[in-house]
């Protein structure tokens, strides 16, 4: 009989003490940094565990879902919207959110890939909300800054506005690339480069009408300069001249001066007919060096 028991003992206790850590172990989890441990009993959270360590619940029946607790990126697919002028523009966009209530979370959505497909379609109605307010060529050439800036915030805020009765924080939304669609890409592109075309031409016109004006200008001022340059010449020269005449005037004002000054004239005009080596001269009786002479001997 002691030996029966002793064999059922030793099979008994490796048993027993199988069981008790299979217990143990059933009772215990463990909770990660940045992570909420939601302890779920008959699919009803009964707690909910933001802290890291060591923690227990009833084994068997509670069942433990882990959410983080950290930022998570959703990058959402390229979807199409219209703008003011009802244009179409293809958004590619991500959204940064996290997890704020795990409670609400999982009562509501339950798993991250059901709240990816609810944040895919907050997300494009806010797109097309706050893009149909906009025109198309507008959201184009947008480059202030500060202007995308409040885009994205008014679309955070539309989003944010949703997505926290599902327990979700959304921390931001950008919108990575705006372009045309597919079908109509081209043709945009092409009234782009007309446009582009157009300024272009616009703009080098207005320089060639600048250039042609300035031009003008100065050949305007360069006339204008030498007409007065020839003028004031013209005025100089005459005025040497009335000066000449005057000295001239006051210089033969008497009968004898302007005696002497005609025969310096004549004989200027007589050594001007000299030529080669014919030193002899024949006067006329008429001419005004004969007559200047003759006058001499007879003074004399």
């Amino acid at each position: 009989m002691k030996l029966k028991m002793k064999q059922i003992l030793r099979i008994l206790i490796p048993v027993l003490l199988l069981l008790l850590v299979i217990v143990v172990s059933a009772s215990c989890y463990t909770v990660r940094e940045n992570e909420y441990a939601c302890v779920v009993r008959f699919s009803k959270i009964i707690d909910v565990t933001p802290s890291a360590g060591l923690h227990f619940k009833l084994p068997f029946f509670d069942t433990i879902i882990k959410f983080p607790q950290t930022v998570l990126l959703y990058d959402i697919p390229p979807s199409d919207v219209i703008t003011s002028d009802s244009k179409s523009m293809r958004v590619d966009s991500y959204v940064l959110w996290k997890i704020t209530d795990p409670l609400v979370f999982y009562k509501s959505i339950g798993s991250i890939v059901e709240a990816e497909v609810r944040l895919d379609n907050i997300t494009y109605n806010a797109l097309k909300n706050t893009m149909g307010t906009i025109e198309q060529d507008a959201i184009i050439n947008m480059e202030d800054a500060a202007k995308r800036n409040e885009i994205y915030a008014q679309i955070t805020s539309q989003v944010t506005e949703k997505a926290i009765l599902y327990g979700i924080d959304v921390v931001d939304v950008k919108v990575k690339r705006l372009d045309y669609p597919a079908d109509n890409e081209q043709a945009v592109y092409t009234r782009m480069i007309s446009e582009r075309n157009m300024m272009a031409e616009e703009l080098i016109a207005n320089g060639n009408k600048t250039a042609a004006i300035t031009r003008n200008e100065v050949d305007r001022i360069v006339n204008e300069t030498l007409s007065n340059a020839e003028r004031e010449a013209e005025e100089i020269i005459a005025a040497g001249e009335s000066e000449y005449m005057r000295i001239l005037g006051e210089a033969y004002n008497t009968l004898d001066k302007q005696e002497f000054y005609r025969f310096v004239r004549a004989l200027d005009a007589l050594k001007a007919t000299m030529t080669g080596e014919t030193k002899t001269i024949i006067l006329g009786a008429d001419s005004e060096l004969a007559q200047i002479l003759t006058n001499d001997n007879q003074n004399d």
